[in-house]
């Protein structure tokens, strides 16, 4: 009888977590929002939209919204919300906190559905060559060390230099993908192409500040 009563919690248990767990692929998750949705989305329905995927989606929407043809000079903006994601999974938060102005803050449905439409396609591209496999961290562990590493990739995104963002952004969007289904081969993409996109940014930050300096000697004052 105890066996089965045992049997019977661990089912239960087991059933309670999945109902908790988003089964639908991230794209899935976009491509549902964005036909529903009549009203202007907000970051925080967007949060409640990734359930148990909060930390990893949003790394990943945020760092795409970076991938977006926008004007030069916005890194500085969109940039912001990758570093405070990505220092709270650091500091091993249960939730995403974000200032009040940037949770109210919202997109109209016809801009989220083309956002949308540029996303999903990419990301449905890349979800048919991940799953689960190789993955080296506890997940507490895995998102501590991501999140460090992302918060310097968030910094790169943030830096106002022509070029500087778009690979340092591409790499987080991996590497989120890549925490939101433990995919371990994926993650190590995502890493070594973050630091060859940070080994370029520090690279263009040398070339500037040596040139100013050479500059600066010419000048009369």
């Amino acid at each position: 009888m105890v066996a089965i009563d045992s049997e019977n919690q661990k089912n239960m248990d087991s059933a309670s977590t999945h109902a908790e767990n988003d089964p639908r692929p991230l794209s899935q998750v976009f491509e549902d929002l964005a036909r529903t949705t009549t009203a202007p989305v907000s970051f925080t329905e967007l949060e409640d939209a990734f359930t148990d995927r909060s930390f990893a989606a949003l790394l990943t929407f945020f760092a795409i919204l970076n991938l977006l043809p926008l004007p030069p000079g916005t890194g500085i903006v969109t940039g912001i919300p990758l570093v405070l994601v990505s220092v709270q999974m650091v500091m091993g938060r249960e939730s995403v906190w974000l200032p009040t102005f940037m949770r109210t803050k919202t997109i109209a449905p016809e801009r989220f559905r083309q956002v949308s439409n540029k996303v999903v396609p990419w990301l449905q591209w890349l979800e048919r060559f991940i799953r689960p496999r190789n993955w080296p961290f506890s997940q507490r562990q895995g998102d501590r060390w991501l999140g460090a590493f992302t918060t310097v990739l968030g910094m790169s995104v943030v830096l106002p230099m022509p070029l500087s963002n778009w690979l340092p952004a591409l790499a987080t969007a991996i590497i989120g993908i890549a925490l939101c289904e433990r995919d371990g081969r994926l993650m190590l993409g995502g890493l070594i192409l973050g630091v060859v996109s940070i080994s370029i940014v520090f690279g263009f930050a040398f070339i500037a500040a040596n040139v100013l300096a050479y500059l600066a000697g010419f000048w009369p004052f």
